[in-house]
């Protein structure tokens, strides 16, 4: 360890030094002795029919029907003493229609004053007061659905498509809420619309129900029945909510059409450019269709989807043969996505839907789609009444064409750069038993319609079909857990595409050295498999461990519909962790835990070894810390020369620590630091954060920086042509990187009404890199590079640029130093309930600065003043309940 990780990583835990005092400064007091039978104990609640008016949604319960409602009460700690009964009294009562199901909440404090109620946007709730009720419709005891609502009126929602908490946020269904303050502490009444469930048929209902209560200003989270810190499950915990009786799914018809105009100002136009102007004005109209198909079912479509209010990616600079994978962000794909994962690879990933075009245009203007043009998808969705889980989806993008112009001759041309294309996704999920057990099946499939003789032939595949069988077994009442897969994949093209895919950096089966894999520039299918295990004990007061295995075939190949970086390994790893759940000294938590990670290759070469030993402990006042520590060892890579022989990657070392205070305080913070050094003494290190204020109860304030500082010692250059034979007749150059990065994302939210708010994000990236100490790989297998800095007739540097030569041929690489600048302002109003409007602002700067140099925080002020798109759009959707 190094003198200068020494004092950052002892810094790190002088939260775990305080004295008790300080750790206790915010426990609640709380009875004496727990009784965690009564707290988990499963119990039932009582629905009550009201044949006359409904509730008025007021959030009073000043109605008749709440005086007559049966009264669910008596909650329990999960937070900050599980097990001891609740500080305050909450009280709810439920009551329905043909229509809907009613709440009425009632949350007493004996100091309202304190009540914690900022106003957010929708799924915002962690800083604020708030009530969640979670129903489990089916009595599946494995699917629920959960509704809240803040003392501020915020709505929260969530589909739990597993036996866990975690919930998918992306579930927006249309329902209302309102709540009121008085003297006694805040009510709430919530209309959620039996058409925004799915339930089973039959005249009387049994749901499954718990009900939470979450209080910041005490750290007090109550539940009408606790789930055990110790326990990994949720719906199947749940009690009972009988006396829903006469109501019947009804058959959801939904209709969501948008119109939208915007118009794009451009900076640095070219006056002779014959596609672009310095203004550009667009109008779109599309529409989302929700049908419910029975009472279990539901289809989704889109015609002509429109995302323009969705955020851009953040920027990057990736010097890396591989491919970013950016999270979704766009609704239509994000709604129910849990549903369309599965078979223990990443079989689906929906931002190939509407990606960039894949071919290539030449000419001295070009007018390039950004994207591929969605004609229309639907996915269908829901659980049967025998447990099995559907979620299929499809998709149409259209032919793509690149207009050219060749200035010297005055000719245009268009070039098509991608061919229509279909997609398609099929999951399947069977429960098995009381414990939450499944099996599962995916298959996925893409056809693209490429003509004879195209040169997308030579690009992309024409078919590709992939598929695997999963299961997870429930064992001991769910303690432990058997997990794996067995997946298959086929692609199928003209010999240039399947080519492609067999030099592509997932495998580079062309490696000279690589003698058991089969290299056919011939082929015109390839074909792989996958199969994994694990077997875990996932419940359990103290020891908890994993033990797994993995594997995939040099051919197997997820990326026409998913993602996938790697094939060609076998890999084990395992982990072996010790908790404490109970509250003990200044700990309220702590958990330690170690991981090995090894993988070979097909040959059985080593290409990974990883030791991993992590420490999390959450402190007596909610502030929590965690502290990492890893090594690597020295292995061989079969992706460092880019397709040329295994070369030797040189082991490295990192601490990461973090400490963050509550989730649930009015000023929130985090800090993070990492430091590490590879057997090569370069050093890496990253420092970053999180600030979260709220200067008032509608405005709230947000920066997340992030410095990067490394040297990247093995950076590909060039392949040259000619070299010993000792690495195969080819000369491999590398260089090191000597890299800086600072960004820093900015949120600034105001929120007039819970429903009607504007946001503006902004995201200023610098970066910079300056290449040195080159080198070639002197042998297959070596660690050592033999330098080339010294020999002018090899590496001539000019600036910021240096040639690198070899026997006539040459490669030329450039300093970087890039400045970005991507914003979104966002106004969004819920009009009425489900229909939205949108008015959005986006902004795109990039370039490049003349010197090289470290970045710094000036850095992300010279982003503003690089060129860019300014963008304006007003987008208005309207939701229709047809039946």
């Amino acid at each position: 360890m190094s003198r200068a990780a020494l004092p950052i990583s002892l810094a790190l835990f002088i939260p775990l030094l305080l004295p008790p005092a300080l750790a206790d400064a915010q426990e609640t007091p709380s009875p004496a002795h727990a009784d965690t039978a009564a707290a988990t104990a499963p119990k039932r609640a009582a629905a009550m029919r009201i044949d006359g008016r409904a509730p008025a949604l007021d959030g009073r319960l000043d109605d008749g029907a709440w005086a007559a409602a049966p009264v669910l009460t008596g909650f329990w700690q999960k937070e900050p003493r599980e097990g001891t009964p609740a500080t305050e009294r909450t009280e709810v009562r439920f009551v329905y229609d043909d229509r809907a199901l009613y709440v009425g909440a009632r949350m007493a404090s004996g100091e309202p004053g304190r009540i914690q109620a900022p106003v957010s946007r929708r799924d915002v709730t962690d800083a604020a007061e708030f009530i969640a009720i979670s129903l489990d419709t089916y009595h599946d005891r494995r699917t629920a659905y959960t509704f809240g609502v803040t003392a501020a009126g915020t709505r929260t929602d969530l589909y739990h498509p597993r036996d866990s908490d975690d919930g998918d946020t992306q579930f927006d269904p249309v329902w209302e809420a309102r709540v009121a303050r008085d003297s006694a502490g805040w009510t709430a009444e919530m209309r959620i619309p039996l058409s925004q469930l799915r339930f089973n048929p039959g005249d009387a209902q049994a749901w499954g129900l718990n009900v939470r209560r979450w209080m910041p200003q005490k750290e007090e989270d109550d539940y009408w029945i606790v789930v055990p810190k110790s326990v990994s499950a949720w719906a199947s915990r749940f009690g009972e909510l009988d006396g829903i009786a006469g109501v019947r799914p009804g058959r959801r018809v939904e209709l969501s059409p948008y119109v939208a105009t915007g118009a794009s100002f451009s900076q640095g136009v070219d006056a002779a450019d014959p596609f672009h102007s310095p203004r550009e004005e667009t109008v779109r109209a599309g529409a989302d269709l929700k049908l419910g198909l029975g009472p279990n079912l539901t289809l989704d479509a889109t015609v002509n989807p429109d995302f323009g209010q969705v955020e851009a990616d953040p920027a990057e600079v990736n010097l890396s043969a591989f491919e970013t994978f950016f999270s979704e962000k766009r609704p239509f794909f994000t709604e129910g996505s849990g549903l369309l994962s599965g078979g223990g690879a990443g079989y689906f990933y929906s931002r190939r839907i509407g990606a960039a075009p894949h071919g290539l245009a030449d000419g001295d203007f070009v007018d390039r789609p950004s994207n591929s043009t969605i004609l229309g998808a639907a996915k269908l969705t829901g659980r049967l009444p025998s447990g099995l889980s559907v979620g299929v989806l499809g998709a149409v993008t259209a032919r793509e064409r690149a207009r050219t112009f060749d200035a010297e001759t005055g000719e245009f041309g268009r070039v098509e750069v991608e061919p229509p294309t279909g997609y398609g996704v099929v999951r399947l999920q069977q429960e098995l038993g009381k414990t939450g057990s499944t099996a599962g099946v995916i298959l996925t499939g893409v056809h693209r319609g490429i003509g004879d003789g195209s040169p997308l032939a030579a690009r992309l595949d024409r078919d590709a079909l992939t598929g695997a069988a999963d299961w997870d077994l429930r064992l001991g009442g769910g303690t432990y857990e058997v997990t794996g897969a067995l997946g298959f994949s086929h692609v199928a093209g003209d010999s240039l595409a399947i080519l492609r895919i067999q030099r592509s950096s997932a495998r580079y089966l062309q490696r000279p050295d690589a003698d058991y894999v089969t290299y056919d520039p011939s082929l015109t299918t390839l074909s792989g498999y996958t199969a994994s295990l694990a077997a875990q004990k996932i419940s359990g007061r103290h020891w908890l461990w994993t033990v797994a295995g993995d594997l995939r075939s040099a051919g197997f190949e997820l990326n026409d519909a998913g993602s996938q970086s790697s094939a060609d390994f076998r890999q084990v790893y395992g982990e072996l962790r010790y908790r404490e759940t109970t509250p003990r000294g200044p700990f309220r938590r702590w958990a330690t835990y170690v991981t090995p990670v090894a993988q070979w290759n097909g040959g059985g070469v080593m290409t990974d070894g990883e030791l991993w030993f992590d420490a999390e402990a959450t402190l007596k006042n909610f502030w929590r810390t965690t502290f990492t520590a890893f090594r690597t060892f020295p292995v061989q890579s079969q992706t460092l020369t880019r397709g040329g022989p295994l070369a030797g990657a040189p082991g490295s070392w990192a601490m990461i620590g973090l400490l963050q205070n509550s989730a649930a305080a009015r000023l929130q913070w985090r800090g993070r630091v990492y430091y590490g050094m590879n057997d090569q003494r370069a050093v890496t290190y990253r420092l970053s954060g999180r600030l979260s204020v709220r200067p008032a109860p509608r405005w709230q304030l947000s920066v997340e920086p992030n410095y990067l500082r490394y040297t990247s010692t093995r950076q590909y250059v060039a392949t040259f042509d000619g070299g010993p034979a000792a690495t195969f007749g080819r000369t491999y150059v590398f260089a090191a990187v000597d890299r800086s990065e600072f960004l820093a994302d900015f949120r600034l939210t105001y929120l007039f009404t819970p429903d009607l708010s504007l946001e503006l994000y902004a995201e200023p990236f610098a970066s910079s890199g300056r290449y040195h100490d080159f080198g070639d790989l002197p042998a297959a297998r070596a660690f050592a590079l033999r330098p080339l800095d010294g020999d002018t007739t090899r590496v001539l540097r000019t600036g910021t640029s240096t040639e690198v030569r070899f026997d006539g041929q040459s490669r030329t690489v450039d300093d970087f130093n890039v400045r970005s600048f991507r914003s979104n302002a966002v106004l969004r109003w819920e009009w009425r309930p489900g229909s939205t409007l949108y008015l959005v602002w986006q902004q795109d700067r990039s370039g490049d600065r003349d010197r090289i140099a470290h970045v710094g925080p000036r850095s992300l002020l010279e982003t503003l003043d690089a060129p860019g798109d300014n963008f304006l759009a007003l987008k208005v959707t309207y939701w229709l309940p047809l039946r």
